[in-house]
């Protein structure tokens, strides 16, 4: 993996707080004019590991979405939903996730990484609930709601949808 870019960029108006974000393939990293070089580095270091375990709570490892599948079968589940596996996937493009109730395996699109954790464990718990219940009946739906950003998880999805100019997304 080649160095990462970073842009350092001063601020006389700026006095005490440093902040960071990607652009691109590149870090920016802006600080107070009046900092010393010795503190650069240890600020743009310190930048860039908070950037990087930021966006590792963000993208998430297969085994980390089946710890989150797990977690919440059993806040909201009493622990009834066991998958067997949750994984990542490239090949939904028109779905969020999937579930195979027969094997216990529940896909999620790619397509969610990067977006809220929230919005993450909404989908994760959709297709939990199909573990139980392979329909979207009245009874899945009540299990669904038993989380409790459900509804503004669905919002924001459909949203995202729009935006993207697309139909809103098939589960």
């Amino acid at each position: 993996m080649p160095p990462e870019t970073v842009e350092v960029r001063r601020s006389s108006r700026r006095r005490r707080t440093v902040s960071a974000y990607r652009d691109g393939e590149k870090t920016i990293v802006l600080l107070p004019d009046g900092l010393s070089r010795t503190d650069e580095e240890q600020w743009v270091r310190r930048m860039l590991d908070r950037l990087a375990a930021k966006e590792q709570r963000r993208r998430p490892s297969d085994e980390d979405l089946l710890e989150r599948a797990n977690d919440l079968s059993a806040r909201y589940l009493e622990g009834r939903a066991r998958p067997a596996s949750v994984r990542w996937v490239e090949n939904q493009q028109h779905r969020w996730g999937s579930c195979t109730p027969d094997h216990g395996t529940i896909r999620i699109s790619t397509r969610l990484r990067g977006m809220p954790a929230w919005v993450v464990d909404y989908v994760i718990m959709h297709e939990l609930v199909h573990l139980l219940v392979p329909s979207h009946g009245p009874r899945f739906w009540a299990l669904v709601e038993h989380y409790p950003k459900a509804e503004r998880a669905r919002g924001f999805l459909e949203g995202f949808s729009m935006a993207s100019n697309c139909a809103a997304e098939e589960w």
